[in-house]
């Protein structure tokens, strides 16, 4: 078990300090970030808290995941590792050569 937490499915109005004081009542928040669009500003409707200890990671996980929040059921649960590689795979597109005909 992590420190670090997913929170998915939150409200579109959902603020970094609407996370800090959620997670707040169940321990120490680190860090709190809503992930955002980078062309638009606008949430992403998830983000990351980091707790200060374990204990208190599992603690926030078991009293939030599925509780409602703005008409939504929060998915809360460890944040998983980032996968090294990144997205899409680049490749060479099809179409052959040149007809000679």
């Amino acid at each position: 078990m992590g420190r670090k937490v997913y929170v998915g499915n939150m409200s579109y109005e959902t603020s970094q300090a609407d996370l800090e004081q959620m997670f707040g009542d169940h321990g120490t928040v680190e860090s709190a970030q809503v992930i955002t669009d980078r062309d638009t500003g606008r949430s992403k409707g998830f983000g990351f808290i980091e707790m200060s200890s374990d204990e208190e990671a599992q603690a926030a996980i078991t009293a939030l995941n599925g509780k409602d929040s703005g008409g939504r059921a929060l998915k809360v649960n460890e944040a998983k590792p980032r996968t090294s590689g990144g997205g899409g795979g680049g490749g060479y597109g099809g179409g052959g050569g040149r007809s000679r005909y």
